[in-house]
């Protein structure tokens, strides 16, 4: 008889025969482990009905955004599928719909105002990174010295998001901001790693980037909710407004289809050249007016 534990070390073991993201296999085996806690079946026996019941349950009482359930969706049909080798019928585990909101974003002034406010150095180079290159929050924290290059002005970016290897663009600014954190931090980090983990172990964090982050929203006195990928968007939505074509800001931004950069058509100020018709209209009779 199959233990949790030994599911959960072949289902990790799957997940890197595939060579899915560290990510994925985080979120997988979490929720994956959830599932099996809250059966009350052997693995043996476990079937899409309990499955279900499970999903139900989740949608029903925890309050999670359809989102975060298509997760689970997901670890739980490549469970038995794979991990189990058994048929489910996927008719029966839909995706959820997921609302289509548009993501916020800061006007240049905002952007200005949240960098300009920023005292420490480091921070403010992973700010002027974030927002200059459009990199994730992962790509920007596994930056390495090695991947800036200030004769060609690009950025590296290694085995991005679905594991794929890029180039953006480096900002002036960015690069002049890095080099004065250089001569402040001189970091040294074993594996060159551009912003090192505490103590130089590793590569700085994912939280600790995201509280420069918020720590910068503060101090500008923004009061929106603002990500390290607020910047990556506003990145694009302000390429796309100077005039730069989808392609381009498909290939900076690492977009696997040129849907997902189409968003950016809705984020940018577009109408801002646009003379509305009832502006052109022959003069109407002022007496007809509001009668």
């Amino acid at each position: 008889m199959m233990t949790n534990q030994q599911a959960l070390q072949r289902l990790k073991s799957d997940i890197l025969m595939r060579g899915l993201s560290p990510s994925t296999q985080k979120v997988y085996l979490r929720q994956v482990r959830l599932f099996l806690e809250q059966s009350k079946r052997p693995i043996e026996e476990l079937d899409e009905t309990d499955a279900r019941s499970y999903l139900e349950r989740m949608v029903a009482e925890s309050g999670l955004a359809p989102k975060t359930i298509n997760q689970y969706v997901c670890a739980i049909r490549f469970f038995f599928a794979v991990t189990l080798n058994r048929y489910m019928n996927y008719l029966q585990f839909p995706h959820m719909k997921v609302p289509k909101k548009l993501p916020g974003i800061m006007t240049r002034d905002e952007v200005a105002q949240l960098i300009s406010r920023t005292v420490n150095v480091k921070h403010r180079a992973l700010l002027l990174i974030a927002y200059g290159s459009g990199l994730r929050i992962n790509e920007l924290a596994v930056l390495k010295t090695a991947d800036i290059d200030s004769k060609s002005m690009r950025v590296s970016v290694h085995l991005g998001k679905g594991q794929k290897d890029r180039y953006t663009i480096l900002s002036e600014s960015a690069l002049h901001t890095l080099r004065d954190y250089w001569r402040a931090y001189r970091p040294k980090s074993p594996e060159g790693y551009l912003f090192p983990g505490s103590k130089n172990i590793g590569h700085i964090s994912d939280d600790a980037v995201y509280h420069a982050v918020k720590l910068a929203a503060s101090r500008a006195g923004i009061t929106a909710n603002v990500t390290p990928h607020t910047l990556r968007h506003c990145f694009a939505t302000h390429l796309l407004e100077d005039g730069y074509s989808l392609l381009q800001i498909k290939e900076m931004l690492g977009h696997a289809s040129i849907q997902s950069t189409m968003i950016y058509l809705r984020l940018s100020n577009n109408t801002s050249d646009v003379t509305s018709p009832a502006d052109n209209l022959p003069e109407m009779c002022e007496d007809c007016a509001y009668d």
